[in-house]
């Protein structure tokens, strides 16, 4: 039908930009010698579990709905490298999503501990833990925890054991789920907390003969003397201010994006096998691939918010040209 052809289409477009536009940001912090250190080293691993989702993943399971009655006809061996690569890259994407907010975190509330060598060693442990765990949850299947492929029913999926569902969607989605949220909210907390004591310590100004102003761009800086005692008053917001207000703007994006994304697949992949539901197939369809749609969507947010990033493209293509 012409509907099918439609999704169809907009699957292999989902698909394609997805692998081009991370592939991009990859190659951009590759070339870009600004951008080999944190946190664009956070930013480059999220961009290869969003490629290997693209380019390993996505086709994949687009063969396998365009098979009728959404039947798995490509083996069982390749069924299982299918299932194993699903978990992997998605878990990852997901816990470098959270990376990146703990990042942004413990910068805006840690400026004096979370040096440039601490947040270098933190970001490359988060790293490796990101896919040591992804890599755990995704080859408890090949060790025999539950079964994937059923060749009776031509049917390939993830484990429907009752146990494995709920280690592998607690590890790969609630768990992440619950630090984004907390690290969100202390976000927001520390930005209303800094800007309301700046409302509380802001001073009312003397008549003009009692001043001294130097002229500057905003934000204005004012020096009032009062008896022998120096006070200060700022108009505008300051740096720090505008810095969490951004953070605390990209991390509720982000987490915004990635909750609406996959919380419906993760949601009916934590109860099907628990109450033995039969959700249409083409629910799960659905689900699957707006959870993968989280990966064309996640370099667009952390990219938005960063001017060196659009100069960086800008670059990039002027020199391909």
């Amino acid at each position: 039908s012409i509907f099918t052809f439609l999704i169809l289409i907009l699957l292999v477009l989902l698909t394609v930009a997805t692998f081009l536009w991370n592939l991009l940001v990859l190659a951009t912090i590759l070339r870009v010698k600004a951008f080999h250190r944190v946190p664009h080293n956070l930013v480059a691993s999220t961009a290869v579990s969003d490629v290997l989702v693209a380019a390993l993943v996505m086709p994949l399971s687009l063969v396998k709905e365009l098979s009728a009655g959404r039947r798995w006809r490509l083996g069982r061996e390749l069924c299982l490298v299918w299932v194993c690569f699903d978990v992997l890259c998605c878990t990852a994407s997901i816990w470098n999503v959270t990376a990146i907010a703990l990042d942004r975190y413990w910068s805006i509330t840690r400026q004096l501990q979370y040096t440039l060598l601490a947040r270098r060693r933190i970001s490359n442990i988060m790293i490796a833990l990101t896919w040591l765990l992804s890599a755990a949850i995704s080859l408890a299947p090949l060790l025999g925890w539950g079964e994937t492929y059923s060749p009776e029913q031509e049917r390939c999926q993830l484990s429907q054991d009752p146990s494995y569902a709920i280690v592998s969607t607690g590890g790969a989605f609630y768990l992440p789920l619950c630090v984004v949220l907390f690290v969100y909210w202390k976000i927001y907390k520390a930005s209303r907390f800094h800007m309301g004591g700046r409302r509380r310590n802001a001073v009312v100004p003397l008549p003009e003969a009692a001043q001294v102003k130097e002229a500057s761009q905003e934000p204005q800086m004012v020096f009032t003397a009062r008896r022998a005692a120096i006070t200060f008053q700022t108009d505008g917001e300051t740096w720090r201010e505008q810095k969490e207000k951004k953070a605390a703007l990209m991390v509720g994006i982000l987490i915004g994006v990635f909750v609406l994304c996959w919380i419906p697949f993760f949601v009916t992949e934590l109860i099907s096998p628990l109450c033995s539901c039969n959700i249409p197939p083409v629910w799960k369809s659905i689900f699957l691939w707006l959870g993968y749609s989280n990966s064309f969507f996640n370099p667009l947010i952390y990219t938005a918010f960063n001017k060196n990033y659009n100069n960086a493209f800008k670059n990039f293509f002027v020199k391909q040209r």
